[in-house]
């Protein structure tokens, strides 16, 4: 087997498992904070805002400091940091007594990312040009089937073996994940020594910022509409149902819709970008997004939401490797680590802002309307692009460039 797809397995798993590790919280949030102690209902829709969140915000923050990591040292190092790292942490969360440790643990664990922005650097840098749109579009179903597949393992979890098992068997498959890229994983890195450039310094060597600027408001765009039902998808799908009964892993269930239509359409559409086009792919993904979050709106039952998000999901998928496969093709290759860094601190930014714009919305204008907000935002992003860059690159397309 080449060295490019055994890495691209390997690192598939990792990111499959650090997004699960990142996401699996969400359903048992709650119930986990109402166990530590808190049994005001406003405080623990409070207390579970703060700490679903938190985490995200200061990945946002971090990841530009490992990409610069990264392409100094080299991406395996920052693999086996955040993997272990993450195992340790995720782990530690079984063990809390209060609210305030959960949300300590949850702090650190922001700090401490950065596994998924290394493998997409190694994967991208590593693997033949004629196959880098299959291996960055397989890559990407890891990170968003681990991010909407993390809820209803979690909640399937919590049902089954207990609310604090829920973090020590992520911990011990985020273990497994640091021995797997420790064995297996092998990266032809040279390092240079040479002073670490500022980000103003990294910011004025990239060649193409506008489209690099397009790129990142794309995927910032695509993390916030992905996340924006976050948390409030348990107390729709509640709204659809007469039982109550494990609301949780209902929509769990539902989250998993959009995961596995992600793994199906991910892969074929990165194929498809390296032969139409990432640019066509990316935009016709952004409109359908956009429409298939209206009818989310409509829907009378949990059934009807979960086909639709099962439709989603297969649009979603061609966007990931479109962002992925543009920034490698604009971005020198001494500068990619750092690059996808600045992506994923968009991406971790559109969690973030997406779950509290969720609840805002929610409370002020209804469930509902999160849905028509967020395909409004993708469509307007589809414009966006469409303005921006699309333009531009099917004329360089064209011209063979």
């Amino acid at each position: 087997m080449p060295i490019w797809k055994r890495n691209l397995f390997v690192c598939w798993f990792g990111v499959f498992v650090a997004s699960i590790g990142m996401s699996q919280i969400a359903p048992v949030l709650p119930l986990y904070i109402n166990h530590l102690g808190v049994s005001d209902t406003r405080m623990v829709e409070q207390y579970s805002g703060l700490a679903f969140g938190i985490t995200f915000i200061l990945s946002a923050v971090f990841s530009p400091i490992w990409g610069i990591a990264a392409d100094k040292y080299g991406r395996k190092p920052m693999l086996l940091r955040a993997s272990l790292g993450m195992a340790i942490v995720i782990f530690s969360m079984g063990f809390a007594q209060n609210v305030y440790e959960l949300i300590g643990l949850r702090l650190l664990q922001g700090i401490i990312t950065g596994y998924a922005s290394a493998c997409t650097a190694l994967i991208a840098t590593q693997t033949e040009k004629a196959h880098a749109g299959w291996a960055l579009g397989t890559l990407s179903t890891a990170g968003i089937a681990g991010s909407l597949l993390g809820p209803s393992i979690g909640g399937f979890i919590e049902l089954h073996f207990g609310m604090r098992n829920v973090f020590f068997i992520t911990g011990v498959l985020l273990l497994f994940a640091f021995i797997t890229t420790l064995l297996f994983v092998k990266e032809n890195f040279t390092r240079v020594d040479k002073k670490a450039q500022r980000m103003k310094e990294v910011w004025d060597s990239i060649p193409e910022k506008n489209l690099t600027i397009t790129l990142f408001v794309t995927y910032f765009a695509l993390t916030l509409a992905m996340y924006s039902i976050e948390p409030v998808l348990t107390v729709y799908v509640t709204s659809l149902t007469s039982s109550t009964e494990h609301v949780a892993l209902l929509a769990g269930f539902i989250f998993s819709a959009s995961g596995l239509a992600n793994m199906i359409a991910a892969p074929r559409l990165g194929s498809l970008s390296d032969k139409i086009g990432a640019h066509k792919v990316m935009l016709i993904a952004l409109i359908v997004a956009g429409l298939l979050f209206i009818p989310q709106a409509l829907v009378h039952q949990p059934w009807e939401l979960m086909v639709l998000r099962f439709l989603l999901g297969l649009a979603a998928g061609g966007l990931n490797p479109s962002v992925n496969i543009l920034i490698k093709k604009i971005t020198p290759d001494a500068l990619t680590g750092r690059v996808f860094g600045f992506t994923m601190s968009a991406g971790y930014l559109g969690v973030f802002i997406g779950s509290i714009l969720g609840g805002q919305i929610s409370a002020w204008l209804g469930i509902r309307a999160v849905f028509l907000t967020t395909g409004a935002i993708l469509l307007l992003n589809a414009l966006w692009v469409y303005a921006k860059a699309y333009k531009r690159l099917n004329l360089r397309a064209a011209e063979g460039r």
